[in-house]
């Protein structure tokens, strides 16, 4: 076991109160937002060098983590946030509105590296990244009409961006580096190796920066993530049990389970919030609310990931 892999929740806890520290002075405050792209950017380039990409077809035909896992993302989880933000935030509809955008959007993105982590099909994982995205772009209007009482109008080219950026360039960037470094080529593949065997680290970069970059408007309202923390821990346990039972019932292998739950657990706070941000720029708050959430779920997933490794003994290992 690799030290990144041995000792990443420390890592990750580190990064937190570094990004937070950092965010305190004021250059780090302005730029660290910068930092966060370029990181996703180098953690997904190396899952994808760890990852069968030849195998993506066949991972589609796995109807049955497929179907549950959309089922649990657009059918449950849209009514389960809706009921929770009724309990916790009925009197900041505000951060009602942000809860209900966090949660209806499931990752296309995070959720690989913790699927990864947790040694779960990174192969099946991404092969449900394309309907993570469709079904969320057609019905997170939807779900705010519905349980929002508002139609959100969603800036295609954003989220467009933000897909071409995390995810279709890293895809390249790994098949390229595949084909033109060879067996033959050590130094080559030792770099690759030294890469694909470091998400960890870059894991902890892009915290950091996402901290920094958002740490002192946390700072000033304290409160407001007292308010978000109790829906977002009862999300994560509720359905990470839910993720565990819907497993064993199915007779899932481990690493379907680990990608049943990393899929259905993490969120797209980063689309999101592009769409808050340019569609209720008179309601900061359901901005603020969405970036609560990261900072919320960022530590939560890194303790899904241990626990799921945890409960490997549990289940057949493929």
């Amino acid at each position: 076991m690799k030290w990144t892999e041995k000792f990443q929740s420390l890592l990750v806890i580190a990064a937190i109160f570094i990004g937070l520290a950092l965010g305190q002075i004021t250059w780090f405050a302005e730029n660290a937002v910068y930092l966060i792209v370029p990181a996703l950017m180098l953690m997904l380039y190396g899952v994808f060098l760890n990852t069968p990409l030849n195998h993506l077809g066949n991972a589609l035909q796995n109807y049955k983590v497929t179907g549950l896992s959309l089922g649990i993302n657009f059918l449950w989880t849209p009514i389960f946030a809706w009921g929770l933000g009724a309990i916790f935030l009925r009197d900041t509809p505000d951060l009602w509105v942000g809860l209900i955008m966090l949660m209806v959007t499931p990752c296309t993105d995070w959720y690989l590296i913790f699927t990864s982590i947790s040694q779960g099909d990174v192969t099946l994982a991404t092969a449900l990244l394309p309907w993570n995205l469709l079904l969320q772009v057609m019905l997170l209007p939807i779900y705010l009409l519905i349980f929002a009482g508002k139609l959100v109008n969603i800036n295609i080219f954003i989220l467009l961006e933000n897909v071409v950026l995390v995810l279709v360039i890293p895809l390249i960037l790994a098949l390229i580096s595949k084909r033109l470094i060879q067996q033959n080529n050590p130094i080559g593949q030792q770099i690759l190796r030294k890469l694909a065997a470091n998400q960890t680290v870059f894991l902890a970069i892009a915290i950091a920066a996402m901290f920094a970059s958002q740490g002192q408007i946390l700072m000033q309202r304290p409160d407001l993530l007292l308010k978000m923390l109790m829906p977002i821990l009862i999300f994560f346990g509720v359905n990470f049990c839910l993720g565990q039972l819907i497993g064993h019932l199915a007779k899932f292998s481990y690493e379907e389970v680990a990608c049943f739950n990393c899929t259905t657990l993490a969120r797209n706070s980063p689309i999101a919030l592009a769409i808050a941000t340019s569609t209720f720029r008179e309601r900061p708050l359901i901005a603020l609310a969405l970036v609560i959430g990261p900072l919320i779920e960022l530590p939560v997933m890194v303790l899904v990931s241990q626990s799921l490794l945890r409960l490997r003994h549990r289940y057949v290992v493929k």
